[in-house]
């Protein structure tokens, strides 16, 4: 019975750390994957703001070409 006491302890331990690695794969795992739906995500909002854009300058009857960020500001000096 002695033997059986001190090869549980460690069989435990072992069978832990097995549970523990495969928690970390499907964590990393599922990561990986919200990762890879936020980019997809993000390229979709990309594709319809580019749409979006293109749609309203040719309502307002824009040559297509999107307005510069300076062309909006006045000339002034910072103090």
């Amino acid at each position: 019975m002695l033997q059986l006491k001190s090869i549980g302890t460690p069989l435990v331990l072992a069978l832990a750390l097995f549970a523990m690695a495969g928690c970390d794969q499907a964590e990393k795992s599922a990561q990986k994957m919200l990762d890879q739906a936020a980019e997809s995500a993000k390229q979709a909002i990309d594709k319809t703001n580019d749409a979006a854009q293109q749609a309203l300058n040719e309502a307002i009857g824009s040559e297509g070409k999107p307005a510069e960020d300076g062309e909006d500001k006045k000339d002034t000096q910072d103090i």
